[in-house]
Order: structure tokens, then C-alpha cells, then sequence
């Protein structure tokens, strides 16, 4: 494994480019002025000791090795050794509905944005347990694999949208079925899952996938968003209409949320604008006894920056004794002279 102990002085590379196009902009400026008092090539001959391509030589030796300084002060390292660590946590894997009813506005802005902020508030609250995310509508998939990488999964939860899934529905038995396949093959671990919905579905086949999961000693905990009462859905600006011209009304589905919770052993809790129900559902999940989880990491790493810091000094240490301009002393010193 590669890694920069210190990635942000890479920025400095910056500097690097900004060297380049000043030296690019000097020499413009310095032959419009040579051409000012006349033919270049005559003058040139005027000044015996000038050499264009020292000067040059010298500035780019200088930048190089001010890029090799900037990557050996970055600390370049490979992953020498890899261990397995053990923790104890839960793998806890977030199934998230993304079809269009979750965008009515019974929730302020509405239902989906909600449950965008707070699956990113408890990511960022997490220490120790694994956590994945699926998403689904008329299909599912997995968006995130089960992971203690907590800024990647604030980044994912973050892109949570129904453009994420191409056919719209919801499948909540076939989402149930795809989690239950996404855990590690560590059964010592306790398994949560974690299905935020309004449960508006039409799926037979929910129930099955939620016995099926008890069996595999998942428990699923529901959170429904939605009220009873229910509210129109807006896709871009426009409320959704049936064949009949009908404005399409979404409602929360409760019955069906209980019934898959119970099946498993978990809990279901309805989200309210003041409360969405994953701190209350988490309080639950941590009184559940945490299994022992293993993580393979490098431990020890080789630094690299020690041969990059020496092509730095040796490229300094030409550029200072590399003159400037002819020496006409040194003539007498070519040994290739016949």
C-alpha cells in the first residue's frame, strides 16, 4: 500500500507551475528587449559570454529540485506489514428508500433530504462499528460495502438520490434480500440493519426476505417516514399524476414496517420533523451484544522520502557549481582540443 505521510504539502506543486510560467514570461520579456536595440543574432556575437542555455539549464534544474524537495517533504511510504486488528462493534448496514414518493414534503424540505441529514449526523458519530448503505426503488444495489470507513460513507450518504436507481417502485423485499448478502462472513458479529422507508409498497415477497434475515441473525429496525395522511410528490418542480389525472398522493405504510420488525427481533419507530429515529433506534442497537470484527491494515511502512531528498540536493548542487555564462578562462581546460 502507497501512501504521503503528509498528502497536503503536495499543494506546494503549485509553486513548481507558477515558477515555470514566470521563467516562460522572463525570457519573453528579456529577448523583446534584446530586439529593441537591434538583430539579435549580430548582437549576440557582441556578447561572447552569454549563454542562453546555461540560464535556462539552471532554472530548470532549480524547479526539479524544488518538486523532488516538495514529495520528499510529503513523506512517500509504502505499507511494509499488514496486521489483523480486532475490534468490537456491529456491522450495520442502511437501507435506504430512493424511490420518487420519498420526495413528498410532508417533511421539510422533504423526506429525502431529511434522511440524508441524518444518516450523515450518525456517520459522523460512529467509532467502531461497520456500516454500508443500500439503496433501492424498483431494484436494489449496493452503494456503499460494509466499511469502518466513516468519511467515505458521509460521502456516499451524501449522493443518496433516486437518479441512483434506474427503475422506480419499491422493492423492499428484494432490498432486504440484497443487505442480507452484503454483511461480512464473520457470523460472530452482530448484524443490524437499518431500512428507512415509507413502506408505500406493493411487494409480497417483503415478509419472506425479513424471516429469511432473522435466520442469518439479522435484526431490522425500520424507520417510516411519511404521515399517514400522506402528501403529494413533486419530481422537478411538476406533482406526479395517475392515468386518471389524479394527483399521486404518497402514505406511510406502518403495518407492513411492524410486521418485518417483528419478524426479526428489531423495532420500528416513525420519524417526526422534530425526531427522525435513528438516535432512538441506535440507543436500541447498542444495547445488543457487540461481536468481535477484524481489520486488515498496514502497520508499519518504509518512508521513501530518503532517495528523492538526495536527487534534490545532487540537482541543487549542479545547478550552483553550473555558471551562468562562458568563462573564457576555462578555454585553456578543453581537453578535447586537438
Amino acid at each position: 500500500m502507497f501512501q504521503f505521510a503528509n498528502p497536503n504539502l503536495l499543494y506546494l506543486l503549485l509553486l513548481a507551475v507558477a515558477m515555470v510560467v514566470a521563467l516562460i514570461v522572463l525570457q519573453w520579456m528579456h529577448h523583446r528587449n534584446i530586439a529593441r536595440f537591434g538583430n539579435p543574432k549580430i548582437l549576440r556575437r557582441l556578447m561572447p559570454e552569454l549563454s542562453s542555455w546555461r540560464g535556462k539549464t539552471k532554472s530548470a534544474l532549480f524547479i526539479l529540485a524544488f518538486v523532488a524537495t516538495v514529495f520528499a517533504a510529503a513523506r512517500p511510504q509504502f505499507g511494509s506489514k499488514l496486521q489483523e486488528q480486532s475490534s468490537h462493534g456491529i456491522e450495520m448496514m442502511l437501507v435506504v428508500d430512493v424511490s420518487n414518493s420519498m420526495l413528498a414534503e410532508d417533511f421539510a424540505p422533504n423526506r429525502l433530504d431529511r434522511t440524508r441529514y441524518a444518516i450523515d449526523k450518525l456517520f459522523s458519530s460512529l467509532e467502531q462499528d461497520r456500516v454500508g448503505l443500500v439503496v433501492f426503488a424498483g431494484e436494489a444495489k449496493v452503494q456503499l460495502p460494509i466499511t469502518t470507513d466513516y468519511r467515505m460513507a458521509r460521502s456516499f450518504a451524501k449522493r443518496i438520490a433516486p437518479s441512483l436507481v434506474s427503475v422506480q417502485g419499491t422493492e423492499i423485499g428484494q432490498a432486504i434480500s440484497l443487505t442480507t448478502l452484503s454483511y461480512s462472513k464473520n457470523r460472530d458479529a452482530g448484524r443490524v440493519m437499518i431500512l428507512i422507508t415509507d413502506g408505500e409498497t406493493h411487494d409480497s415477497s417483503a415478509l419472506d426476505a425479513a424471516k429469511r434475515a432473522a435466520e442469518m441473525g439479522i435484526r431490522i429496525y425500520a424507520i417510516g417516514i411519511g404521515t399517514p395522511e400522506g402528501a403529494p410528490v413533486k419530481v422537478d418542480g411538476e406533482f406526479i399524476k395517475n392515468e386518471d389525472d389524479e394527483m399521486v398522493v404518497s402514505r406511510l405504510n406502518e403495518e407492513l414496517l411492524q410486521q418485518i420488525t417483528a419478524a426479526t427481533g428489531g423495532g420500528y419507530i416513525r420519524a417526526t420533523n422534530a425526531a427522525f429515529g435513528l438516535d432512538e433506534i441506535v440507543s436500541e442497537i447498542n444495547k445488543i451484544e457487540e461481536g468481535e470484527l477484524s481489520t486488515l491494515r498496514f502497520e508499519e511502512y518504509n518512508e521513501q522520502f530518503q532517495w528523492i531528498l538526495a536527487i534534490a540536493a545532487l540537482l541543487l548542487f549542479i545547478e550552483a557549481i553550473l555558471l551562468p555564462g562562458k568563462n573564457p578562462r576555462l578555454k585553456r581546460f578543453n581537453i578535447f582540443r586537438a
